[in-house]
């Protein structure tokens, strides 16, 4: 059944509403962790908030992440001028995102999902995965090899930046604006080595963030290669430790943002209550945590041929 079969006109038209205040506020809410996490470190310079910022602000660099999306989707404001405005410089910026380039391969995902040519597979299709391989992988996230391989382009890029086309060129020197930004901040605060901070944090554990969202959306699901967002994509109804760390502004709900990519992040929870309410959802299952779905998605052998 189709989502738009199992929602009456007046349910998609509610879910699939547009708001500038609700998508205004998660941009002030993501901003006002982000800049929480610098303010305890500040007020508390010792190890102990070192390491806490370098674990929390993974969840908050995943943040922007999920606004770009939402963004390049034109789904979080109600005009595409506020979308692409606010996707490029308070979205993209702090991560030297490009949210044009991502939308266009992400769009490709989004048609192709539940089959073979769905450009995101090398992410999640070897899942389950053993355990052992897994750690190795952690590792990898963590010690910041997978970071330095997929951010030294960033560097390669700010050095030639005349070379390059006017869309990255663009986009890397509003994340040099940004950067400019938070580097100042952090010397009024007479803590520049905070900068330091992020940075770490961006190279180590903010990968691993990425790889374990990657998995819980795809990895391991019924049916890799089904149409059926049912079976080729996961929700992971996320208690409120989860969204901090691993899945904030509602990027848990990705069965039904793949269900219907016009719903807001903001209105994802409650598509999901909706669907779970009219029985659409019977023969799901939805880990209850991160932890549950690590342990899903990982085997102490080798796992069996598919």
């Amino acid at each position: 059944m189709n989502i738009k079969d199992a929602l009456t006109p007046d349910e998609l038209k509610t879910v699939t509403e547009r708001s500038n205040l609700k998508a205004a506020w998660l941009f002030v809410c993501q901003y006002a962790l982000t800049i929480g996490i610098f303010a305890m470190m500040a007020i508390w310079p010792n190890p102990l908030t070192i390491v806490l910022a370098v674990i929390l602000f993974a969840g908050r660099q995943l943040g922007f992440g999920v606004l770009v999306h939402e963004c390049g989707h034109g789904t979080l404001f109600a005009s595409k001028k506020l979308n692409d405005f606010f996707g490029t410089w308070f979205g993209a910026a702090p991560t030297f995102n490009n949210m044009h380039a991502y939308s266009r391969g992400h769009l490709a995902h989004h048609r192709l999902a539940g089959t073979r040519e769905d450009p995101d597979l090398p992410n999640y299709h070897d899942y389950p995965i053993t355990r052992e391989r897994f750690r190795r992988k952690v590792w990898r996230d963590l010690s910041g090899r997978t970071g330095w391989n997929q951010t030294k382009g960033i560097f390669k890029g700010l050095v030639n930046i005349h070379k390059l086309k006017p869309e990255m060129r663009t986009a890397l020197l509003k994340g040099l604006v940004m950067q400019l930004v938070i580097v100042g901040a952090c010397f009024a605060a007479g803590a520049p080595w905070m900068y330091l901070v992020w940075w770490a944090a961006f190279l180590t554990t903010h990968r691993l963030i990425l790889r374990l969202r990657q998995v819980a959306e795809h990895g391991a699901v019924r049916d890799l290669y089904d149409m059926d967002p049912r079976l080729n994509t996961r929700t992971v109804p996320a208690q409120w430790f989860d969204r901090l760390l691993f899945c904030p502004l509602w990027v848990c709900y990705h069965l039904e943002h793949h269900m219907l990519a016009s719903i807001p992040a903001y209105n994802l929870k409650k598509t999901h209550e909706l669907l779970k309410a009219k029985g659409y959802y019977d023969d799901v299952p939805f880990p209850r945590s991160y932890l549950q779905l690590v342990r899903e998605v990982t085997v102490t052998g080798e796992p069996a041929a598919a």
